[in-house]
């Protein structure tokens, strides 16, 4: 590596200047290689694969959680050690981009057809490179510490040779196929599309009731729907087997209103008897139930509309009208006929296409498809028995085992441009299909070179179903893919689930045997402060660039990271984001203190084997305890819980309370006491950084290289391990103690407003002699942090008159305040007091009484709320007995 790596200096800025941190630091990072995998050989490989961002435009916020808790492990894994691989990539998402730049078109008053295929795939590949530039901006504003040596694309040669290969090896086992079946339509982009490409949204509708009349007069049925314009392409009317209002009608012929054409009543369990009228329309080229029972009764299949959602030539007098307009016209002519009973007022849910915003249409189409159960039944297989991916949290798998277990057929061709084109070759001599992984130039059937490619494009979804696998080689045996497949690591939102994260677990278990990843870790969504979803249409959404201009990247990858538990939607505040600034400036302020008094100081000067304080056993004990903690805790993936004992540990006990001790070894005139301190603080901050590293990359390498240490950059240094020599539970408790008693004493004087800089008598009588030594040995602490003029520590402490009191775990404590406090308001206080403490006492009695609690608690917890019980009942006795005598 390079010698380019800031000199540890203990001159710091008053103020930390996030902006200049972050180029500088991210600058340095990358012209160092740090990132890259690969440079660890005999070090165990740790693998995360990005979710690729599709190349439409700018990231949003829940792009920024998903890659910053990545990056946390990542960065953890890489400091303990690990070959840790990052690998990044995007997504040219098919339908999404070529929307947008068909939009752009628009505007220039030119379609995709005006300029043909290659030059505006040309257009749609400029709009690739800018965006890309844009992504890769913006994950160097994040910090993201991604390999950028291994970064794919889903249509870079490596992975459209993967996809040919997982095409070809399907279709020739007969697993994928071409057919004429129901899809989702985009009458607007006139494609087809996937489930999740389809956004169901409430609308205020109509039910209409229609009577169908029977051919032979001899009565009619009635049935409904929601889409009156489809009746024209009905083929029969279905009603339920054992329906006794309807057995005498099966087999009979309805006379279709308006159309006039004749259709049967067919008898299908698919109709439920209890809703409705029993009777349903049966239109099997415009509804994917209907096509089902169609097909199990050998109906025609009538289209009324073409892909632009017109009706056609069979819808008789309605041809060439939209269909929306074609609705109208229909109920009109449809009321005058008579047929039409009633109109209900209805409330359903429409499906949407996400890009174009038009009605999605179910549409009877020839389309390809993948036939999924095969591949669900393996992937079910593999999760039941213990093989598959861990959730997290594990309620997640019901949710892909629901998907597998309820598949559909896959539709995975697309009538667009920009994507896979699909490699299938159609013969003009003998209409037969040739599937192939390289350019076809004959006939596989009957050797003519009169081939048409298929202008069709494959989902987006197939490309990145192999993400894991095709991003590192596959399917050559790869270097790469040897080494770091199967990944370590997933994370992704709970709303992909069905859609990527089972097609890449049935696609690699097909293609590789093994599954993608060990762990899926499913995080929320990120929603506004009011819990609503983020939108353009609401205007509440949130640029993550915007956040860091304002409060720096630190700032807003802390807030993201620690502000929800896995699985959970969080809610987006301001507020947070700038209590994690503050956050970020309590840790550079403490860290600029401490390098003030550590002046020439040197990594090798760190001695921490002399003669220790209890405040420096105490904070070294800490940040063992935090280290195996936050350990623990980041390998559960709960970074809000991480989050939670890093800022108590920073906050408190490191800047509230142990540099406050500190100040007196180091303005005081021992000087190998100040050395001690001087290696305690310098070895705390070092590791405090360390253990922030992952959350906040750039202030901890700012702080870090200021810092006496060794080694380049804080990204490889080594993560703190948990170390039982640091273990001092006598230093706890002693600390507690001292802490309690300063607490007690400060709360004292707030309460009759007697300012710290005031010295103020202190008596504290010892409920025992390992209270006296431990509050002896530490006077020091006592006499500096309660500013007392005189100070009694002793068992046997006579009580003093007028003398405001409080009670600490071993000890009482006196301040004699005459002509400060007033007697009745210091009763009124105590009696508060025992108020509070016989609440205490009374919550853990019930606690102990309630048999299910005590027969479920581990014994090491029922003795915890014992010992609680006898401390809450000491403390009130002397209360109670201090009140005595000052009502006496």
């Amino acid at each position: 590596m390079q010698e380019t790596k800031a000199q540890p200096s203990v001159s710091m800025p008053t103020t930390y200047d996030p902006k200049s941190a972050e180029a500088k630091w991210y600058e340095y990072w990358l012209k160092n290689g740090v990132f890259e995998a690969g440079k660890r050989p005999d070090a165990k490989p740790y693998t995360i694969v990005i979710p690729p961002p599709n190349v439409t435009g700018m990231l949003h916020i829940g792009h920024a959680l998903d890659c910053t808790l990545q990056d946390i492990m990542i960065r953890l894994k890489r400091m303990q050690g690990y070959d840790a691989l990052w690998l990044p990539g995007m997504d040219h998402a098919g339908i999404a981009t070529q929307t947008k730049v068909e939009q752009k078109l628009r505007e220039e008053g030119l379609s995709r057809y005006d300029l043909g295929r290659e030059p505006f795939l040309e257009k749609v590949w400029e709009w690739k490179d800018h965006y890309a530039k844009t992504i890769r901006e913006q994950w160097a504003k994040v910090g993201f510490s991604v390999d950028y040596s291994r970064e794919r694309f889903t249509l870079d040669e490596g992975l459209s040779r993967a996809v040919r290969e997982v095409f070809v090896k399907l279709y020739e086992k007969g697993l994928i196929y071409r057919g004429n079946r129901i899809i989702n339509w985009d009458p607007a982009a006139r494609t087809a599309l996937s489930d999740i490409e389809v956004e169901y949204k409430e609308v205020q509708g109509g039910l209409y009731h229609l009577q169908y009349p029977l051919k032979d007069g001899s009565g009619h049925i009635v049935v409904a729907t929601t889409r009156p314009e489809t009746m024209l392409g009905d083929t029969a009317v279905a009603v339920h087997p054992d329906d006794e209002r309807y057995k005498h009608m099966i087999g009979k012929t309805l006379v279709l209103p308006v159309v006039g054409r004749e259709i049967p009543v067919i008898a299908d369990e698919y109709v439920e008897k209890e809703f409705g009228s029993g009777a349903v329309k049966i239109t099997p080229a415009h509804d994917p139930n209907d096509f089902e029972v169609g097909q199990r009764h050998q109906l025609p299949q009538i289209l009324v509309m073409n892909e632009s959602g017109v009706m056609n030539e069979n819808a008789g007098p309605y041809q060439g009208l939209d269909r929306f307009e074609c609705r109208k016209k229909l109920v009109s002519d449809l009321k005058e006929q008579g047929v039409l009973l009633k109109i209900e007022e209805h409330v359903h849910q429409v499906g949407h296409s996400e890009r174009s915003g038009a009605v999605v249409e179910p549409y009877l189409s020839t389309q390809w498809f993948v036939s999924m159960k095969p591949l669900a039944d393996r992937a079910i297989e593999a999760q039941k028995s213990g093989r598959g991916a861990n959730f997290v949290p594990d309620r997640f798998e019901r949710t892909y085992l629901q998907w597998m277990e309820n598949v559909r057929d896959w539709c995975i061709s697309r009538q667009l441009w920009w994507g896979h084109r699909i490699p299938a070759w159609y013969c003009d001599d003998c209409g037969g299909v040739t599937v192939s992984r390289e350019d076809a130039t004959a006939c596989s059937h009957c050797g003519s070179s009169a081939l048409k490619r298929d202008e069709d494009v494959l989902d987006t979804w197939f490309s990145s179903a192999l993400w894991p696998f095709s991003t590192l080689g596959w399917p050559d045996r790869t270097p790469d893919l040897e080494r770091y497949f199967p990944t370590s690591l997933l994370v992704t939102g709970y709303d992909i689930i069905p859609f990527w994260v089972s097609r890449m677990i049935f696609s690699s278990l097909e293609f590789t045997g093994q599954m993608p990843f060990e762990d899926v870790l499913i995080h929320g969504l990120v929603r506004d402060a009011e819990g609503r979803k983020m939108s353009k249409s609401l205007g509440n959404g949130v640029d993550p660039l915007d956040v860091i201009e304002k409060y720096g990247a630190d700032a807003m990858r802390y807030m993201l990271s620690t502000s929800s538990t896995p699985g959970q939607d969080l809610r987006f505040r301001w507020e947070r984001v700038e209590q994690a600034r503050n956050f970020a400036n309590k840790i550079w302020n403490a860290s600029r203190f401490a390098l003030m008094n550590l002046e020439g100081f040197t990594a090798a000067d760190i001695d921490l084997s002399g003669e220790l304080r209890t405040a420096d056993r105490w904070i070294l004990h800490r940040l063992n305890e935090t280290a195996r903690e936050a350990t623990r805790l980041m390998d559960q993936y709960e970074f809000g819980e991480t989050g939670r004992q890093l800022y108590n540990f920073i906050w408190d006990d490191l800047c509230d309370w142990y540099i406050e001790f500190a100040k007196l070894s180091l303005y005081g005139d021992d000087e190998a006491a100040k050395r001690t301190t001087q290696s305690v603080l310098a070895y705390v901050l070092d590791r405090t950084q360390r253990l922030i590293h992952p959350f906040m990359p750039f202030i901890s390498e700012e702080i870090w290289q200021h810092l006496p240490h060794e080694g380049e950059t804080i990204v490889l240094a080594e993560w703190p391990v948990y170390d039982a020599k640091w273990e001092a539970p006598d230093a706890v408790a002693e600390m507690t103690l001292l802490m309690d008693v300063i607490r007690a004493v400060r709360n004292i004087r707030a309460e009759v407003n007697v300012p710290m800089s005031k010295k103020v008598e202190l008596l504290v009588r010892a409920s025992g002699d390992d209270t006296l030594a431990i509050l002896r040995k530490n006077e020091e602490y006592v006499r500096r942090f309660c500013n007392t003029s005189s100070l009694e520590i002793a068992t046997d402490v006579p009580n003093p008159d007028k003398a405001m009191t409080a009670v600490v775990t071993g000890a009482e404590l006196f301040l004699p305040l005459a002509g400060l406090i007033d007697i009745s308001q210091e009763v009124a206080r105590l009696e508060k007091e025992v108020q509070s403490l016989n609440a205490e006492v009374e919550r853990v009695e019930k606690k102990l009484a309630n048999e299910g609690f005590v027969a479920k608690a581990p014994a090491k917890v029922i003795e915890e709320e014992k010992a609680k019980m006898r401390d809450y009942a000491e403390k009130r006795e002397k209360v109670l007995a201090r009140l005595a005598e000052l009502k006496g």
